[in-house]
């Protein structure tokens, strides 16, 4: 969730919704060129591995790859599809903004692409995150409404001491979703669609476990911020996930005071399990990190 202190007030050149202009103009074709080079190598990878929304939305909105799109352009396009816009902004903001921009229709997007040196990885979420990874989803009517009652949510639990909860809510469906499909868990989530390393991890390894999307179940796992996630949760579709999710989650954050927190590569007896991890990647890293 691209959140930071709700208290924090906006750079002086943002304004107060924190929005900025994309300043499309202004980037460099070394920067052109580095957008152009990431996509064609995502595009090497996703096919028969991501979502077929995110494939068809990828192909009815101007990201072929021939530098970084122009936001105004993109915006037409998809607002004509689904009533979204782009909103550009200086980076993290604060969780209020955030959801406000969400509940509007308005996915915040950070205008700067990552440097040669983040080429492979980079930790704060740039344009090629958001725009490849997060747009073309937005095309898909069904996730486009989620991810409005998403932020509509996010409004209603301000007071309600439940931000952990719903920040994994979105780790585990907007940033690193799986699908199932006739031919297996597709991805849908940007996180792994905008890393070629991942993209394949979530799929083909062994490592990690697959779980049946349920609510409550998300809502009590942590996950990994800097790493290969532990534990994938898959969804049957996208009427399902936003079904689940529509709902008020006042009650839910109740149970969820009193309900144990269970670590990211953790399966428990009431689990749908799709794929037992045998977390070897897990085990390797954190024996690394010991030594």
């Amino acid at each position: 969730m691209n959140t930071k202190d709700r208290d924090s007030i906006p750079p002086p050149h943002a304004a107060a919704d924190w929005t900025i202009d994309q300043n499309w103009a202004a980037y460099r074709e070394e920067e052109h060129q580095r957008w152009t080079r990431l996509h064609e190598r995502q595009m090497e990878i996703l096919p028969g591995r991501a979502c077929e929304a995110f494939l068809e939305g990828l192909s009815v909105l101007d990201l072929h790859g021939e530098g970084i799109p122009e936001f105004k352009t993109l915006n037409r396009q998809l607002e004509a599809i689904s009533g979204w816009t782009i909103v550009a902004v200086p980076g993290l903001i604060p969780d209020i903004v955030f959801f406000e921009h969400l509940a509007n229709r308005r996915f915040p997007a950070g205008n700067f692409i990552r440097s040669e040196a983040e080429f492979d990885y980079i930790e704060a979420p740039d344009v090629f995150h958001d725009i490849f990874g997060h747009v073309p989803m937005l095309t898909n009517r069904v996730f486009a409404d989620y991810m409005q009652a998403y932020g509509q949510g996010g409004l209603r639990a301000q007071n309600l001491n439940s931000l952990d909860a719903l920040a994994r809510l979105y780790w585990y469906t907007v940033e690193f979703g799986l699908i199932a499909s006739a031919n297996g868990p597709r991805i849908y989530g940007a996180g792994i669609l905008s890393s070629p390393a991942e993209s394949c991890f979530c799929l083909e390894s062994r490592s990690p476990n697959r779980i049946g999307f349920d609510l409550m179940r998300v809502m009590q796992t942590r996950y990994r911020i800097d790493d290969f996630q532990e534990t994938y949760f898959e969804i049957q579709d996208f009427n399902d996930l936003f079904e689940a999710t529509s709902q008020d989650f006042a009650p839910l954050y109740k149970a969820l005071e009193i309900a144990p927190d269970y670590p990211p590569g953790q399966t428990l007896a009431r689990d749908r399990l799709i794929q037992v991890g045998d977390q070897t990647y897990a085990n390797k890293t954190r024996l690394t990190l010991t030594h």
